[in-house]
């Protein structure tokens, strides 16, 4: 992981640099470190320093997010970048009080950023370390009811010396071996202290309170091509799903959304539907297609030029509509 300073550099005096960690664990709520790696390469060879982050413009940011998901991220990742220049000179706070009033950061954030960028013993808690808690203690209260317990268990276990080493190692046991399904007993180093393991309940551990059932939502994208091949595209409001984010004209998201075209023209619905899952409900997306004239005026939104449009800048929902639509599209 680009983002992490080996043990023994560790003990010889090399701390990870506070920018990178932030961004590392900015960028893993919700994604897996196998997607995050190449996100991380990318934004750190563009924005080095969290002064080039604070400087940068939103929609280049927001562009290269695309694909990431969970976009409210890189909203936050401009503003907490912009508070540490402005209210820190610069330099992330080695406080886990002081990191908790930065945007975006919450307590698992806080606690990481310090344990593992500036060594102190601050308690990080993710899904990996409250499965080994759960297990090692075997704790039979289901999440989200348990986390209180399993956090208490894990603050005892935090040691004063190399409190950062131990909270990575701590997440990649659970990542590694002591994993969701099928966890590789045999190779733990806790296997002998484990009471799970002693009660054969490992497997099943932790316990979590059924899920409801996942709504589903529609919508409508309108897909608009003038004769010079420009595509209309609009800024999403800031706030909400993919805010701030670029992408075709559309609908309100619900259980019958109204029709929006963003301009009267002769539209031709697609027989596929885009369908995108988000955290709390699944998406389903009527795709119209509309070719206009050069001289076509939109309601909202702006025409990108054909060389200028760029569909990896779009993020996943979007670009699945622009998918079902190229075929019927000029020269994409």
């Amino acid at each position: 992981m680009p983002w992490r300073v080996p043990p023994n550099a560790r003990q010889n005096g090399t701390l990870p640099d506070p920018y990178a960690v932030w961004m590392s664990e900015v960028m893993l709520q919700q994604t897996t470190v196998a997607a995050v790696r190449e996100y991380h390469n990318k934004f750190m060879a563009l924005w080095p320093s969290v002064h080039d982050m604070a400087a940068a413009d939103d929609a280049d940011v927001m562009a290269a997010w695309a694909g990431l998901g969970y976009y409210a991220r890189a909203r936050n990742l401009l503003k907490c970048a912009r508070a540490v220049v402005a209210d820190h000179g610069g330099v992330f706070p080695a406080d886990y009080a002081v990191l908790l009033t930065l945007p975006g950061i919450g307590p698992y954030t806080a606690a990481a950023i310090a344990s593992i960028a500036f060594d102190l013993p601050e308690t990080v808690v993710d899904g990996n370390v409250e499965r080994v808690m759960a297990r090692l203690f075997d704790i039979h209260d289901p999440l989200p009811k348990s986390k209180p317990v399993l956090t208490a268990r894990a603050k005892q276990l935090t040691p004063d010396t190399r409190p950062g080493d131990y909270a990575q190692a701590v997440m990649d046991l659970g990542a590694t071996i002591c994993t969701p399904r099928n966890p590789s007993c045999g190779a733990c180093p806790w296997q002998q202290p484990c009471a799970a393991n002693a009660a054969g309940t490992a497997a099943e551990l932790p316990k979590k309170t059924p899920k409801k059932k996942t709504p589903t939502r529609h919508g409508i994208a309108y897909v608009v091509q003038r004769a010079d091949g420009a595509l209309l595209l609009e800024t999403r409001p800031a706030s909400g799903l993919l805010g701030g984010m670029l992408g075709w004209p559309g609908s309100e998201w619900g259980d019958a959304p109204e029709p929006a075209p963003p301009l009267d023209a002769n539209w031709q619905t697609l027989n596929e539907q885009a369908r995108h899952t988000f955290t709390h409900f699944h998406l389903r997306l009527t795709v119209m297609v509309a070719k206009v004239d050069a001289r076509a005026q939109a309601r909202r939104g702006s025409f990108v030029a054909a060389p200028d449009f760029d569909a990896g800048a779009l993020p996943t929902a979007m670009r699945k509509v622009f998918d079902i639509a190229a075929p019927t599209l000029r020269n994409t």
